[in-house]
């Protein structure tokens, strides 16, 4: 059986984002097969490569969203390197950039100009309030983000302030994902009219438009419950977190009546099977009494309890511990890349495997071979 290509290949991306939304969504794109190409500025480049902990010459952050690319750094306002960027624009599909609105027009490297010149190019601009409206022009990160679509405001527990996670919600699924499902959805569309678009990704719009159990609540109600007192958040008894005797946490999912009956089952407590999804009284009623329980045991203990039980009442991990988790590697999800230990690509696709991957490049890692091509493409 010959083996398949990667899906991508034959893409070419150029890469001029930073930090972590933009380099994450060309980085599942060079997993995919695509060839990206990373832009830097002669300064300081990507802030990622300097940023925590390091591995060598560069970070580990930056080593876990930069791999599978090739590096070339450009001076985008001197002539001469805007005409390499040109030229490789000539032969590009995808354009990447997470400036502030207005920055790239300055330059003169908008969308309306670099299509002049590659009709068939889709260019993406990553921000956080969009290309459009009142707050374009303003900075923020996830935490901004998340407050202004109204999700932030949803996490956390009852009675307490909204809660901080480091997953970044709006960065991720809308700096990163949002951008893939926009940015391919628009190259099919280029490869059959010959004709790319501008993808316009605002971060905030993505957390927005991903608030389903809060959007369902204002539609139902006029208004969102209170962090803590609705379905997802510790309103009922059957879905919450609940403390070990060792200070760690068991996550309880029972949700289907089903689940919730024979979670009851395992813990002995029959008794409370009616308050399955009860707020109110008895809701705090059953709540405490599933604190008391998981209380008297620790989490090894309750580990291997449910483990042998099918009714979503799982452990909360620590991230080492995850990496090490059966289910975990048996999915080959935590692979190594230039002697440090990554993300697989978090997507099955039959026939596909990430294979060798190439660590992160050093800055301007391929410039001879880049200016050359770019030289090459241009009339």
């Amino acid at each position: 059986m010959t083996e398949r290509s990667k899906p991508l290949t034959g893409l070419t991306v150029l890469d001029l984002t930073r930090l972590l939304p933009g380099p994450l969504a060309t980085m599942h794109l060079g997993d995919l097969g695509a060839e990206v190409i990373k832009i830097e500025d002669p300064g300081v480049g990507d802030y990622a490569r300097s940023m925590g902990a390091m591995h060598g010459d560069t970070s580990y952050f930056f080593q876990l969203v930069n791999r599978n690319k090739k590096s070339l750094v450009l001076d985008l306002k001197d002539p001469a390197d805007k005409a390499v960027l040109l030229g490789l624009v000539a032969t590009a599909d995808i354009l990447v950039e997470g400036f502030r609105p207005g920055v790239m027009a300055k330059l003169g490297l908008d969308y309306a100009t670099l299509s002049a010149h590659n009709p068939r190019l889709v260019y993406a601009s990553i921000s956080g309030y969009g290309q459009t409206g009142p707050y374009a022009q303003r900075a923020g990160h996830d935490i901004n983000y998340l407050g202004y679509a109204g999700v932030l405001d949803q996490m956390g527990v009852a009675g307490g302030p909204p809660a901080m996670s480091n997953l970044q919600i709006a960065d991720l699924l809308g700096g990163t994902l949002t951008s893939l499902v926009g940015v391919l959805a628009a190259v099919i569309d280029a490869r059959a009219n010959g004709r790319g678009r501008h993808v316009d990704v605002a971060m905030t719009d993505a957390a927005l438009a991903h608030a389903i159990f809060p959007m369902a609540e204002v539609l139902a109600e006029g208004k969102t419950r209170p962090r803590g007192e609705d379905l997802l958040t510790g309103g009922v008894p059957c879905y919450g977190v609940y403390e070990t005797q060792d200070g760690r946490h068991m996550a309880v999912g029972a949700l289907e009546e089903k689940f919730w009956q024979l979670t009851c089952d395992t813990l002995g407590r029959a008794d409370l099977k009616p308050y399955h999804l009860s707020r109110g009284e008895d809701g705090a009623y059953a709540r405490a009494q599933l604190e008391a329980i998981f209380r008297a045991q620790p989490l090894a203990h309750w580990t291997a309890v449910f483990d042998a039980v099918d009714c979503c009442v799982t452990p909360v991990l620590r991230l080492h511990e995850s990496l090490q988790h059966p289910q975990i590697q048996a999915r080959g999800m935590v692979v190594e890349v230039g002697g440090i230990r990554q993300f697989a690509p978090p997507f099955g696709l039959s026939d596909y495997a990430l294979g060798e991957a190439k660590p992160a490049p050093a800055a301007d890692a391929d410039r001879e071979a880049l200016r050359a091509r770019a030289s090459s493409a241009r009339p």
